[in-house]
């Protein structure tokens, strides 16, 4: 799990797909981090991608670098323990302009049920699940 937050941070900015009825929806994430051994994102309640993953927790995460590209999907759960804010808030100090731990919007989703896929032309598909 770690290489795979490593990559995302690497990354700087990887592309988050949901879906919304029968449209897929992809967006620009930066927040990846490790709280309490699961890979955590994070997001406001008021989006209307925090109503998708409610809908239908299932996603997918698409990065690259340096030729090489990560697939990560699984499921989204929910933790909405004000520790796991803080954490997420700790870890990327910038958004604490938009979001605090106790504003009723920051919310946090961990993985689970991920498999976490790294590809490159230079090489066989090497997966990882967690």
């Amino acid at each position: 799990m770690e290489r795979v937050v490593n990559f995302l941070k690497e990354a700087e900015t990887y592309y988050l797909a949901t879906v919304e009825g029968n449209q897929p929806r992809v967006r620009t994430f930066v927040t990846a981090h490790i709280f309490e051994g699961k890979l955590d994102i994070q997001t406001g309640k008021v989006k209307d991608i925090s109503k998708q993953i409610h809908a239908n927790p299932k996603v997918e995460i698409c990065a690259f670098k340096n030729g090489e590209w990560l697939r990560v999907a699984g499921e989204l759960v929910e933790d909405d323990r004000r520790e796991a804010r803080q954490s997420m808030l700790d870890a990327y100090p910038s958004l604490k302009n938009m979001y605090s731990a106790y504003d009723g919007n920051t919310e946090v989703f961990y993985f689970k049920n991920t498999t976490a896929t790294f590809s490159a032309f230079t090489h066989k598909p090497e997966v990882v699940k967690f």
